[in-house]
């Protein structure tokens, strides 16, 4: 049975997903007649709610830019690549690969949403290399799959927001420190159930595969970077190469961290962003690494750049409109006190679709499932742990965060979607149930 459902999926999602870029237009005018059908709004108040909402996610389309791009340079530093290298080297059925794949990219997503991307991709890539016979599309469609856990980590969007002094709700329910979110119990055993239930599912999803798509290594090459001439002695290239400076700076980096967490300074997205970007330039061991890394992760994030301002502009139909009120609200308005974890789950799931961005979605949801929870009495950090992995889990058809890891693999959305579309029911079960039960 899940041989017929893994290659229905696969050939429906191949043949008929299109570009995500496609889908954020698509999304764009669903909500754009929703607003006009069921809010009774007129086409020229839901433009105007789009125009408005066009530049809004300017500041955090930044950081989450960053997030990407540090978390790329991170993952690309000798140090990682020789991790990668060893973990490949050690791997060497299909099946181990892609439970491994799945593995290392849930643990490292856990610590880091952008390292976490741009590693399982570049693992991905290098067990197609050396394990033979392993389906390429679903080792990647493996990787992104670790993504699902991004919103229960150190690096998660909303639980860091309620924990930064200054967040927008802090007014009714104050600041919520991550040992009520992120180092719960409830949040840590939702983690260690889906360590163990994502790779066996890809290992399942293996055995569905009768004709695996494979790749040739020559396919895998990558292009050398330009570094510049060994004998280069001219003064601007031997700084651009220095150890001295780069350690320096990264020394200057973190003793600022240092300071900042001396002086009771919380994780946020901020100060998760500031490591990264001098554990890249420490771990590179020169600037001119460090940029010509840059200058490659940079490739890998302009389809996510480019969909920032639309899906910003849905977000303003949706939040304007009433849309997302009404949505989050219908499903709010069924729940107890026991039971809005798992309806503030659902919920979050379903607005994902057109807003995937955990902060941006947050700050939708948010209010009405702080004013819902305080309405039946809830417990408002199961109830934001409850909206973190309902926003991770529809990511897994939501092609919108895959795109770096994507440009990584060389690969097309629709050629993993097939194989997401069975991890997200298959977790959406577990999630939901532990939820409850929980």
């Amino acid at each position: 049975m899940l041989k017929s459902i893994t290659n229905g999926c696969v050939r429906a999602f191949d043949r008929y997903l299109p570009d995500p870029l496609i889908l954020v237009l698509l999304i764009t005018l669903i909500v754009f007649a929703a607003g006009m059908i069921f809010e009774g709004h007129g086409p020229v108040a839901m433009l105007g709610f789009w125009q408005d909402g066009f530049w809004n996610l300017l500041s955090f389309a930044m950081q989450m830019t960053l997030m990407l791009v540090t978390g790329f340079t991170v993952a690309k530093t000798p140090l990682f690549m020789h991790l990668v290298d060893r973990i490949a080297s050690v791997t060497r059925t299909p099946g181990r690969a892609v439970m491994t794949v799945s593995f290392i990219t849930l643990v490292v997503t856990w610590f880091n949403w952008g390292i976490g991307l741009v590693i399982g991709a570049i693992l991905a890539r290098e067990l197609a290399r050396r394990v033979d016979d392993v389906d390429y599309r679903l080792l990647v469609a493996s990787a992104y799959a670790g993504f699902i856990i991004w919103h229960a980590g150190l690096s998660a969007a909303a639980p860091l927001v309620i924990a930064t002094p200054g967040h927008f709700l802090e007014d009714q329910i104050g600041l919520i420190p991550t040992s009520q979110t992120i180092f719960s119990p409830l949040n840590l055993v939702l983690c260690a159930v889906i360590l163990i239930v994502l790779p066996l599912t890809c290992r399942l999803m293996m055995r569905s595969i009768d004709r695996p798509v494979t790749v040739r290594s020559d396919q895998l090459d990558d292009k050398p970077a330009d570094l510049g001439r060994a004998d280069e002695q001219r003064p601007a290239e031997r700084l651009e190469r220095s150890k001295w400076l780069a350690w320096i700076s990264a020394a200057l980096g973190f003793a600022a961290v240092i300071a900042y967490a001396l002086t009771g300074g919380g994780l946020n997205l901020n100060i998760v962003i500031f490591v990264l970007i001098f554990l890249g330039l420490a771990l590179h061991g020169s600037p001119r690494r460090f940029l010509d890394t840059l200058d490659e992760a940079v490739r890998g994030v302009t389809g996510v750049l480019i969909q920032f301002p639309f899906y910003a502009g849905i977000m303003g139909m949706m939040s304007a409109s009433g849309l997302a009120t009404d949505l989050a609200g219908a499903i709010v308005s069924v729940s107890n006190a026991q039971t809005l974890p798992l309806l503030s789950f659902l919920s979050a799931g379903v607005v994902n679709i057109f807003i995937p961005s955990g902060g941006g979605q947050w700050a939708v949801q948010g209010p009405i499932l702080v004013e819902a929870a305080q309405s039946l009495g809830a417990h408002i950090p199961d109830v934001v742990t409850g909206f973190a992995w309902g926003d991770a889990w529809t990511n897994m058809i939501q092609p919108f965060w895959a795109l770096p890891a994507l440009a990584i693999a060389g690969l097309k959305a629709r050629d993993i979607m097939g194989f997401c579309v069975i991890i997200m029911a298959v977790t959406g079960v577990v999630i939901g149930t532990l939820l409850v039960v929980l």
